[in-house]
């Protein structure tokens, strides 16, 4: 079994209802075992500013899939909460992001773990951090240090 990390978003229709209900289904899946989240997070929008505050979080789980696999897996879930993919960082009902894959660095053209840009978004490091303060990325570099790096943040944390 490998630990992944997830990090979770949406920000149309209910979000806070939709990550819930996504963690509760999670729960059950023959595909995550050992599913654990982070508080829920309130956010502004990163790129266009036309469109509603998000709901982030992130969640540690195990997974037997490998990362192709997974990311299909994740894919699917955002299928079935309606996403539609019409505008880069534009709002969506579900964002499921691969954040990291156990200790793996991999360079794929559908998936770059650990997830391009993680280390300079608050609305990742704080409920990574949340989850796991000691974790470091395959790198070295910690959660801990890196999100001491931002130079400031405007989540609210929600629960």
């Amino acid at each position: 079994m490998n630990t992944v990390y997830i990090a979770l978003g949406a920000n149309l229709g209910e979000p806070e209802r939709t990550l819930r209900e996504l963690l509760d289904r999670l729960q059950h899946v023959p595909e995550l075992a050992r599913v654990e989240c982070s508080s829920l997070y309130r956010s502004a929008p990163m790129g266009p500013q036309d469109q509603p505050d998000y709901v982030n979080a992130v969640l540690r789980a195990q997974t037997n899939l490998a990362p192709l696999a997974l990311l299909d897996f994740l894919q699917h879930l955002e299928d079935e909460f309606g996403r539609v993919r019409s505008r880069r960082w534009g709002a969506r009902t579900l964002d499921l992001d691969l954040l990291l894959f156990a200790n793996l660095e991999l360079h794929h053209p559908r998936l770059t773990v650990p997830h391009p840009g993680m280390t300079e978004r608050d609305f990742v490091l704080v409920p990574l951090h949340e989850l796991a303060p000691e974790l470091s990325l395959p790198d070295g570099r910690t959660i801990g240090a890196l999100l001491d790096g931002l130079p400031s943040h405007d989540l609210v944390k929600i629960t």
